[in-house]
């Protein structure tokens, strides 16, 4: 199953739905669709079966800029813990106490 973006408005928040497997190929559509949804954006996550180490980086890069991340699988959301739990670790190996 290949990726499939639904989207609905209620005038102020856009919602899209995203459907399938997210790879890294879709990226550049879904952040498409990402300025042409701004300000006020959500992802709904709950028909997403898999995605890869990209979209997880673009998912907590989204989700730092305030779009909101609603059903998403337990999978993806502890994947999302891990990579912000490495991402912290790595900036903080340099860092003076």
């Amino acid at each position: 199953m290949t990726l499939r973006i639904e989207t609905a408005s209620d005038g102020r928040t856009a919602t899209l739905r995203l459907i399938g497997h997210i790879e890294s190929q879709y990226l550049d559509e879904i952040r498409a669709q990402v300025r042409r949804h701004r300000p006020r954006l959500v992802f709904d996550l709950d028909e997403v079966t898999l995605v890869d180490g990209a979209v997880v980086r673009f998912l907590l890069a989204c989700e730092a800029e305030g779009i909101e991340l609603l059903h998403g699988s337990p999978y993806i959301r502890e994947w999302m813990d891990r990579e912000r739990a490495h991402e912290s670790s790595e900036n903080h190996k340099g860092a003076k106490p």
